[in-house]
C-alpha cells in the first residue's frame, strides 16, 4: 500500500471574476520512505496541490479528486476531528513562509510543546527536553534560552529552523517541505536537507521536497514531477529525468542551469506562467515552447509514456531535442 495515494486532483478558486483552476488533474504516488521532489516555476500549483492534501486551503477553494488517500485513509470523507489527528502528526509541513506560520502571540517554545503535548502526550518535563533536543537537531545556537522567544524576536532564518523543529516533532510518517531552505544560508542548508535525509533513513518517513533548486533535487530526490501552469508535465526517476527529459519544459529548465551552460548568457524561457485570463486551448506551454506545432495550440495533450505519465505532450522530445547531457 502506498504512503500517499493522488488522483485527479483539481482545485478551484472562487475570485470575483469567476472561478480559477490552480491545480489541474494532478497525480501523485509517495511510498515509505521515498523522497518525492516537486519543481516548477512560481504560479505552477505546487504549494497548492499540498496545502489541499493537508486541508489548509480557505473556503474560497474548491477541492476534487478521484482518491487522495495517505496510508489507506481517505482523505475526502474523513472527519474534521480524525484529520487533526493525522495533520501535524503522521502528516507533517514545513511551510514556506515561517513569519506568516507561527503564531506572534505565543513563544517558539510554547508552540512546539503544545504539539508535543496533543500528539505526543508527553508530560511538561518530557516537552522542555524533547523541545531543546529539537532546537539542537535544526542548528538552533542556546536552545534552551529561545525557547522563551517570540517570532519576532528571531531572524526569517532561525524561524524556518523553529518551523522545520515543529514538522518533525513528531516523526512523521510523510513530511512535505515546501522550500524548507529559502531563508538558510548554503551550510546550514545542507545540514537541514541531511537532517531530513537522516530522518527518512531513521524513520523511513516519505519525504516530498517543493522546490527551485535543482541541485538539491539532483542530490536528495528519487523521483521528480514538474509541474507547470497547475499540471503535472512530466514525471521521471531523477537520474531519468536529468539526462533524457521528454517535456520541452523539462528540457528548458535543464538547460538554465548555470551548470550547463555553453555561452556567457544563460538560457531562458519567454513569457510567464499563464493566468486565469490567458489560459491558451491547447497545450498550456504552447505559447512558449521552441517545439509547438499547429495542434499544440488548439489541443489539450494527454500523458504519453509510461505509468508516470512520461510528458503531457503531443511530441515528446527527441534524444536530438533535449539539449542536455
Amino acid at each position: 500500500m502506498s504512503l500517499l495515494k493522488i488522483r485527479n486532483l483539481s482545485v478551484d478558486f472562487a475570485t470575483a471574476s469567476g472561478q480559477f483552476r490552480a491545480v489541474d488533474s494532478v497525480d501523485m504516488t509517495v511510498e515509505k520512505g521515498e523522497v518525492m521532489a516537486i519543481v516548477g516555476e512560481s504560479g505552477s500549483g505546487k504549494s497548492v496541490s499540498m496545502l489541499a492534501l493537508m486541508g489548509l486551503l480557505p473556503w474560497t477553494a474548491t477541492i476534487t479528486a478521484d482518491e487522495l488517500s495517505f496510508e489507506g485513509i481517505d482523505l475526502r470523507s474523513i472527519t474534521p476531528r480524525a484529520r487533526r489527528k493525522i495533520i501535524g502528526k503522521d502528516l507533517a509541513m514545513i511551510f514556506q513562509e515561517p513569519m506568516s506560520s507561527l503564531n506572534p502571540c505565543f513563544t517558539v517554545g510554547f508552540q512546539i510543546k503544545e504539539a508535543l503535548r496533543l500528539h505526543m502526550g508527553l508530560n511538561r518535563a518530557d516537552r522542555h527536553k524533547r523541545a531543546i533536543e529539537l532546537f539542537e537537531h535544526v542548528g538552533i545556537p542556546a536552545p534552551e534560552s529561545r525557547l522563551n522567544v517570540y517570532p519576532h524576536q528571531m531572524s526569517g532564518g532561525m524561524n524556518q529552523r523553529v518551523m522545520i523543529a515543529m514538522a518533525i516533532a513528531c516523526k512523521p510518517k510523510l513530511l512535505i517541505a515546501d522550500e524548507p531552505t529559502t531563508a538558510l544560508d548554503v551550510t546550514i542548508q545542507a545540514q537541514i536537507l541531511d537532517l531530513l535525509v537522516s530522518l527518512r533513513d531513521e524513520t523511513g518517513m516519505g519525504l516530498v521536497l517543493i522546490t527551485h533548486d535543482m541541485g538539491v533535487v539532483a542530490e536528495t530526490a528519487e523521483r521528480v514531477s514538474v509541474q507547470y501552469a497547475g499540471q503535472r508535465a512530466e514525471e521521471q526517476p531523477v537520474r531519468d529525468l536529468f539526462e533524457h527529459p521528454y517535456h520541452p519544459y523539462t528540457s528548458a529548465l535543464l538547460n538554465a542551469l548555470p551548470e550547463r551552460a555553453t555561452s556567457k548568457l544563460l538560457p531562458t524561457i519567454p513569457g510567464v506562467v499563464p493566468g486565469q485570463f490567458d489560459r491558451p486551448k491547447g497545450c498550456l506551454f504552447a505559447p512558449r515552447c521552441a517545439y509547438a506545432q499547429e495542434k499544440c495550440h488548439t489541443t489539450p495533450p494527454v500523458p504519453s509514456g509510461d505509468e508516470f505519465g512520461r510528458a503531457l505532450c503531443h511530441f515528446p522530445l527527441e534524444k536530438e531535442q533535449r539539449g542536455v547531457s
